[in-house]
């Protein structure tokens, strides 16, 4: 899975073919398994860009991603499949702390939180392997989607 160096080199934004999907964010979970051969997550990964659906993810899931384990090479093709990792950035993080709070300030959720609040400020669906760790947020405005 990867896509052609210019489209990578520019992170240039493809119109979407369907416009219920416009913009998808994907969470660490579903990145790690979209570089799966065959797996659920890299079939549909492959349907969004062949339909010219942005993909985008989070500084926030690209750290988590980044910590591992992973190789030089699987780090390489994540970044090719990406139109842009989107920065975190004031807005983010007073959107991610209500929905930290208003979902029970549960240990171990704030990267969760952080993740979900990227996705709402971009206006994006959120590709999720784990949607019961995102459903919660759906009150908030997130959209969950999921293999």
């Amino acid at each position: 899975m990867g896509r052609d160096q210019s489209r990578r080199a520019t992170f240039g934004f493809g119109a979407p073919s369907r416009a219920d999907w416009k913009l998808i964010h994907l969470d660490t979970s579903f990145l790690i398994k979209s570089l799966q051969p065959h797996s659920r997550e890299d079939h549909l990964l492959r349907r969004w860009i062949s339909s010219s659906v942005p993909i985008r993810l989070s500084a926030i899931a690209w750290a988590e991603f980044l910590c591992g384990p992973i190789s030089d090479d699987q780090a390489v093709l994540a970044a090719e499949l990406l139109d842009q990792i989107v920065p975190f950035d004031t807005a983010h993080a007073g959107l991610a702390a209500k929905l930290f709070n208003a979902t029970g300030r549960r240990r171990g959720t704030m990267a969760d939180c952080m993740i979900a609040a990227a996705a709402i400020g971009d206006g994006a669906k959120l590709a999720t392997s784990n949607p019961r760790d995102f459903l919660r947020m759906e009150s908030s405005g997130l959209e969950v989607v999921g293999p």
